[in-house]
């Protein structure tokens, strides 16, 4: 009797739920005013959902259109939220933080899993460091207030090493490449397919990777008033792009040929980027918010972003 009242319970509170949801729908058709959804895009999995037009057919019976644009770094996307020019996008775990210290409008709206084997701190095949601690004094290029500076910054302190024992290099992952190849640093801290290209292509060694150390998730993103006008809109982009995350999952070949179409890559390089990845895509937590909140006062106390962010202003309603 308490289970099928539990589920009578549970049933009632999930109709609430997508009642609540379908409002804004209703608001719009009722008004006869049509709603956008304007997308910012990197070269990833938003790109497949492009192409396959099943957002926008989703999206359609709501009244809602999608407009993409494609950027080449999730800081520009972040600027172009703060300017009112998207409504949604993906991005890595920094630059959410220099966005909300900066003022940005942000909503964190899903999440994926945690991929900590697609970063990693790498070396030279001939280099003399086995361990992290034969980091000490040696120069490391990094970009700067990327997720590999707090992963890095993570690493020596479980090696009882300080950030300021090491040497930074602060470069690009085009600079740092070919500072690494011509041996100009010691170690370079990078993530896929950048370390996948640096193992393919000059035999680069791992000295440590992300695991049990940081999550690495990449994130999903909306403005505070878009996420709370829009959370219909928003539940099915997030519905599409966890369909895209599964397929990727199931179909890693396929995933990593049309990966390296896009991203221009040679196919090798691509596939041993996916081969390591993990999948899933999912709802915004405190917890999930706690990591940021950790990475938030770690960048604030080595001085990047100028002051102390409030990770969970920027959660967006519903929060589990």
């Amino acid at each position: 009797m308490n289970k099928r009242r539990d589920f009578i319970k549970a049933s009632a509170g999930a109709a609430a739920v997508a009642a609540l949801a379908a409002v804004p729908a209703l608001r719009a058709s009722a008004a006869g005013t049509a709603r956008v959804l304007r997308i910012g895009n990197q070269k990833g999995y938003l790109n497949l959902l492009k192409g396959r037009g099943t957002l926008e057919k989703r999206l359609a019976p709501l009244g809602v259109s999608v407009r993409w644009t494609e950027f080449d770094a999730g800081p520009v996307q972040l600027e172009a939220l703060n300017v009112g020019s998207i409504d949604f996008g993906d991005v890595g775990e920094a630059p959410p933080i220099f966005a909300q210290a900066a003022g940005a409008p942000l909503a964190y709206v899903a999440a994926t899993v945690p991929r900590p084997q697609s970063e990693a701190v790498l070396v030279p095949r001939g280099s003399a460091l086995r361990t992290v601690s034969d980091l000490k004094g040696k120069t490391v290029a990094l970009n700067r207030g990327s997720n590999v500076h707090y992963f890095l910054v993570k690493l020596l302190r479980a090696h009882g090493l300080k950030y300021t024992d090491v040497k930074v290099a602060f470069l690009s992952p085009a600079d740092a490449r070919a500072a690494f190849e011509r041996n100009s640093v010691d170690a370079w801290a990078i993530w896929d397919p950048f370390f996948a290209a640096a193992q393919k292509s000059h035999g680069a060694r791992v000295l440590a990777d992300a695991s049990g150390v940081v999550g690495n998730r990449a994130y999903y993103f909306s403005s505070l008033k878009y996420a709370t006008d829009n959370p219909d809109v928003i539940k099915i982009v997030i519905d599409e792009v966890s369909r895209i995350d599964q397929w990727g999952k199931d179909h890693r070949a396929e995933l990593s040929s049309q990966l390296a179409q896009l991203w221009g890559l040679p196919d090798d390089v691509v596939s041993e980027a996916i081969g390591r990845a993990q999948f899933g895509t999912g709802p915004i937590t405190k917890a999930i918010l706690g990591e940021q909140q950790q990475i938030a006062d770690t960048f604030f106390e080595l001085g990047l972003v100028p002051k102390r962010v409030n990770v969970l202003e920027a959660a967006a309603p519903g929060l589990v």
